[in-house]
C-alpha cells in the first residue's frame, strides 16, 4: 500500500519517464510497475511500496485549474506532489480542510485514471499539492 509517495507533475513525459526508468533500478532496485515512455503515468515500486510516481503536467494542470498558467514562471503549473492513498477520499478531504488546507478539486470519480479510482485535491498551508486517492 502506498502510504505517501511523491509524484513528479513532468513537461517531457518520454524523457523524464527513460531517464527514471534507467537510473531507479540501479540506484534503489526500484521497479516500473506500470505506464511507459508514452504516458501519461508511470509508477516504479520496490516491494508492495510505491517509490516514484510521473504524470504528465499538463492533465494535473486541468484537474486543477491550473492550466492556463505558463509550465514554468511564478505563477506557474505545479511540478510536484505528494499522494496518500486514504480509505474514504471525502473524509480525508475535509478532515484536510478542517486542518487549514485549500481546497482545489473535491471528491470525484476518475474512471480515465483507473476503473474505481477516486481523487481530491488540497494545497497544504504552504501551497503544495495533495491528492487523496482510493482505488
Amino acid at each position: 500500500m502506498d502510504a505517501l509517495h511523491p509524484r513528479l507533475l513532468v513537461g517531457r513525459f518520454a524523457d523524464t519517464f527513460r531517464f527514471y526508468d534507467a537510473v531507479l533500478p540501479a540506484l534503489v532496485g526500484a521497479a516500473l510497475t506500470r505506464g511507459g515512455p508514452d504516458g501519461p503515468y508511470a509508477s516504479w515500486d520496490i516491494g508492495a511500496e510505491g517509490v516514484l510516481m510521473l504524470f504528465d503536467r499538463a492533465a494535473m494542470a486541468e484537474v486543477t485549474g491550473t492550466a492556463g498558467l505558463p509550465a514554468d514562471g511564478s505563477p506557474a503549473q505545479d511540478r510536484t506532489m505528494l499522494v496518500s492513498r486514504v480509505p474514504d477520499v471525502a473524509a480525508g478531504y475535509e478532515l484536510c480542510l478542517r486542518h487549514g488546507a485549500a481546497p482545489v478539486a473535491g471528491p470525484a470519480d476518475r474512471p480515465q485514471w483507473g476503473p474505481t479510482m477516486r481523487t481530491a485535491h488540497v494545497r497544504d498551508p504552504d501551497g503544495n499539492l495533495v491528492e487523496l486517492q482510493s482505488y
